[in-house]
């Protein structure tokens, strides 16, 4: 599978269960901290492989969207460590949903970003082969990637 392809599909995985959240009851709260569980389970080892195979051949290929990436990181780095809180937050708490609403602001607007502005570029400098190669071992660092949150490189960047 090509790396920005497999990239979207977890986009859309995430975005199914941020739907499945904002769906769940007021009172749905062993559901909201499946849901929860999983959301940082997707988004923390999507954070692990774009941050450590994407990126940086993103920059290698496309050296322009390097502002992009340096952003991307950023963006991360807020998220992982909402992921981190949400983790040991009970959903009975009032901040659970609050703060799970702006997780879900911020992943969605860094999404609309990756894939509307830099993802073209980068499929354009690398092309196809490149991207599946890529692909490849993204897939393959899922499969070892850190399931905490304040493991992902940017946690600490």
């Amino acid at each position: 599978m090509d790396a920005i392809v497999l990239l979207k599909d977890d986009h859309k995985t995430v975005e199914k269960l941020f739907k499945e959240f904002e769906k769940a009851g007021d009172q749905a709260y062993a559901e909201k901290r499946r849901i929860v569980d999983q959301v940082i389970e997707e988004l923390t080892v999507h954070a692990v492989i774009e941050e450590q195979v994407f990126y940086p051949a993103a920059r290698e290929a496309a050296p322009d969207t390097g502002d992009h990436v340096l952003e991307s990181v950023e963006e991360h780095h807020v998220v992982v460590w909402m992921l981190s809180e949400l983790a040991g937050l009970d959903p009975k708490d009032e901040r659970f949903d609050a703060k799970m609403t702006v997780l879900m602001e911020n992943v969605r607007h860094h999404v609309e970003e990756e894939e509307k502005e830099w993802f073209p570029q980068v499929r354009t400098a690398m092309g196809r082969n490149r991207l599946v190669e890529l692909g490849e071992q993204m897939e393959e660092a899922k499969k070892t990637a850190t399931r905490d949150p304040l493991k992902v490189p940017s946690a600490t960047a």
